[in-house]
């Protein structure tokens, strides 16, 4: 590490988190701080702990040669523990429970509606619209 450089904070990964969601964190660190290449390899090797340390243990020295290369392994090597978004039919069984707020509801839903792909984003509104906007059975 160079001389003066301040470690950022980043959380560690155990080896059955989301890859991916380890990676953006990590990433929106190394920009602030504007590490290397090199550092952002050393980087995160020091967020690994037990599962992900071990895995990164049995690498052959001088197999890692990029950043870009090292965040492709370690994504396909924990590639079963990807959380995929949600669908937008998933958004038809977030359901409003009995005893539940309807800000609590509500922040819940839109949650989920963050996560759907951007694709979907656009018509994830229509399915509170759609269920909510109905007149009561009587």
């Amino acid at each position: 590490m160079p001389p003066h450089y301040i470690t950022p904070k980043i959380a560690f990964f155990f080896g059955v988190e989301d890859p991916e969601s380890h990676l953006k964190a990590f990433r929106t660190q190394m920009i602030i701080y504007r590490g290397s290449d090199a550092i952002q390899c050393k980087m995160l090797i020091g967020t690994f702990i037990r599962i992900a340390l071990q895995w990164f243990s049995g690498i052959p020295d001088g197999h890692i040669t990029s950043f870009p290369q090292f965040s492709k392994m370690f994504k396909e090597h924990f590639s079963a523990n990807k959380v995929n978004p949600p669908r937008l039919c998933d958004m038809f069984n977030v359901r409003q429970s009995e005893m539940e707020s309807l800000k609590g509801y509500l922040n819940r839903f839109c949650a989920v509606l963050v996560r759907l792909r951007t694709q979907e984003k656009r018509d994830g509104g229509c399915s509170f619209r759609t269920r909510h906007d109905r007149k009561p059975v009587q």
